[in-house]
């Protein structure tokens, strides 16, 4: 009887020493519900919020037209604009619309082409209304607009010449129906020479009119490839 009793006792010891051990371990571990570590979800969020971060503050600077357009019809929302607000949107940017202080181009197609041309002969600078933000505040300016007769728009110029750009990273962004990027990157690295000019982003107009869904897909994975 009495070695009986000698060992409830011992087994009796032993379980209440499990039970204070596990009480012990508890104390160390997340509350109910809440993780000790950050999930994947969250760790990847910090990164990417890092990384956005990291990339400074940014402006979208960009001409675009309504009325007339080739292969498109007439449109109400101008083909640069669309995009340029799909950058931002992904972003952060600000937004700055190239508006000519004399709006003097034609809403059809083949006026506004003749216009377009007759400027690049002469190099004319039409001036644009209000005051573009101190490029001084932002560390990189997208710049975007339609190309016109292989080149940027004269008005473009305007704003090449008239700010300072100095040690900003640039990055061209055009629309067109054929030509591509036509050259904005070398063009706008020789108009801004103490700028830094990334790879630039080319959209046809007609896509962006009927087919934005493939546009924001094309915006959004070069943003990624510039680390946004």
């Amino acid at each position: 009887m009495r070695k009986t009793k000698k060992m409830l006792v011992i087994a009796l010891a032993a379980v209440l020493l499990l039970i204070l051990t596990g009480c012990g371990n508890s104390a160390d571990k997340a509350p109910e519900g809440k993780s000790a570590e950050p999930s994947v979800g969250t760790r990847q969020d910090s990164a990417s919020a890092e990384r956005a971060e990291g990339q400074g503050k940014a402006l979208v600077v960009y001409f675009s037209r309504t009325g007339e357009q080739y292969t498109v019809g007439v449109i109400d929302k101008g083909n640069t604009a669309i995009v340029a607000e799909m950058i931002a949107g992904q972003t952060g940017a600000d937004l700055f619309e190239i508006v000519p202080a004399d709006d003097h181009y034609p809403m059809t197609y083949d006026a506004l082409t003749d216009v377009a041309r007759k400027e690049q002969r002469e190099k004319a600078r039409p001036a644009y209304a209000g005051t573009l933000p101190d490029p001084g505040g932002y560390d990189t300016v997208f710049i975007g607009a339609p190309v016109w007769w292989g080149d940027w728009p004269m008005i473009m110029y305007t704003v090449f010449e008239n700010n300072d750009f100095s040690g900003k990273k640039l990055v061209p962004f055009s629309t067109h129906e054929g030509s591509g990027l036509s050259g904005f990157d070398r063009k706008l690295a020789a108009a801004c020479k103490d700028a830094r000019v990334l790879e630039g982003l080319a959209v046809r107009g007609n896509d962006c009119q009927n087919r934005q869904d493939k546009v924001k897909e094309s915006v959004s994975q070069w943003l990624g490839s510039l680390g946004y």
